[in-house]
C-alpha cells in the first residue's frame, strides 16, 4: 500500500492543525540555526588546526591534509 499524494495532502492538514503553522516555522527557524552553528563549528575547527610537520618530506601540512594523506596510502 502506498501513499497517494491526497494522503499527503491530509497528513499535511492534520500535521498543520495540530502543531499550529508558527510552530512549525519556529521549528525549521532552528533547524536553520543548528546547521548553520555546526557549519560555523566546522569551518573554526580547521582554522585553528595547528600545522603538522611530515618528517619523511620535511614539509608542513594541515591536520586535515595529513589525515587524507595517512587514508589514502
Amino acid at each position: 500500500m502506498s501513499l497517494s499524494f491526497s494522503h499527503l495532502l491530509i497528513l499535511a492538514v492534520v500535521v498543520i492543525v495540530l502543531f499550529g503553522r508558527n510552530k512549525i516555522s519556529d521549528l525549521m527557524g532552528d533547524v536553520a540555526k543548528g546547521i548553520k552553528t555546526f557549519k560555523k563549528g566546522m569551518v573554526e575547527d580547521e582554522v585553528a588546526s595547528p600545522p603538522v610537520r611530515n618528517i619523511e618530506h620535511g614539509t608542513t601540512v594541515k591536520v586535515s591534509e595529513a589525515a587524507k594523506s595517512n587514508t589514502a596510502g
